[in-house]
Formats: structure tokens, C-alpha cells, sequence
């Protein structure tokens, strides 16, 4: 009778551990970022990008590092850009500047903005989980690592 405590507790551990494997199987399984580099680097190769990493695993580099004000996580930005998928596909695209709060962006946009100023243009290339991550979009498959070219056109 004393280990009864200890035995109901191990087995309401067991089947939590048990539903928690159930639910994850059937659930959204992101990309971990070291079995996408390997494409990330391929791809920046190949477009010749001189690329930097980010501890977070984003690449980017800077264009023109712009000459205004750096946006922060409660900037309103504008910018132009282009999206693609690695292959070339175009998910997206803006020719004139489009306005968007900063905390209305993928992790991948937040970070690599915070690198530019006013006026400066980054290309992007963001793994799936500072992406979209498991959850295709219109466009954009399931743990999809996106291109972007992007010019910040102005900071509020």
C-alpha cells in the first residue's frame, strides 16, 4: 500500500508522455535549421551571395545599409520586396512600398530589418522556422526556407 502513490503517479506519467508523442505525431513537425543549411548555403552559392549568419541560423546580406532611422519592434515599415521559393518560384511580390507594422512580420523580416536603415535593401534568406514553419500558405509549402529581396523604403 505504501508504493500506491508512487505507482499511480508513474503510470499518470506514462500515459501523459504517451499522449503527448500521440499528439506531436499528428501535429506540425517543423524543420530543425541544421538540415536546412545545407540548402541555404548551396542556394546563396549559386546566386553568388556573400551571405552573414545569424545566430538564429538567418542569412542576409546588405546591399545598402540606408542612411535613415533603424526600425524597431514598434516601427511601421514600407517596403518593396520579392519572395521566392529556393527553386525561383515567386510566392509575392510588392513594385511600390507597402506599409506593415513590425510585430505583423515573420521572425525571419523582424531580425533581418533591425540590421538596415531607413532606405537600405537586405536579401533575406530565412529557414522555415523563422518563416512560416510547418504551416503551408498560398503559395508556400509546409516548412518552405524563403528568398527574399527587400528594400526598406521608410521607418515610422
Amino acid at each position: 500500500m505504501k508504493n500506491l502513490p508512487h505507482t499511480i503517479l508513474t503510470v499518470a506519467i506514462c500515459l501523459l508522455g504517451y499522449s503527448c508523442l500521440k499528439n506531436s505525431d499528428q501535429g506540425c513537425q517543423a524543420m530543425a535549421p541544421e538540415t536546412e543549411e545545407p540548402r541555404m548555403k548551396a542556394f546563396c552559392e549559386s546566386r553568388q551571395i556573400s551571405y552573414t549568419r545569424l545566430p538564429t541560423s538567418l542569412y542576409y546580406q546588405i546591399t545598402d545599409s540606408g542612411y535613415g532611422k533603424i526600425p524597431d519592434a514598434q516601427s511601421t515599415v514600407s517596403v518593396q520586396f520579392t519572395g521566392t521559393l529556393l527553386d525561383g518560384s515567386v510566392f509575392d511580390q510588392s513594385t511600390t512600398p507597402v506599409t506593415i507594422k513590425m510585430t505583423n512580420l515573420i521572425d525571419g523580416w523582424q531580425q533581418g530589418l533591425s540590421l538596415l536603415k531607413k532606405g537600405g535593401s537586405i536579401r533575406l534568406i530565412v529557414p522555415s522556422y523563422l518563416g512560416y514553419g510547418c504551416t503551408a500558405q498560398k503559395g508556400i509549402p509546409a516548412n518552405s526556407v524563403l528568398y527574399f529581396d527587400i528594400k526598406l523604403a521608410d521607418v515610422q
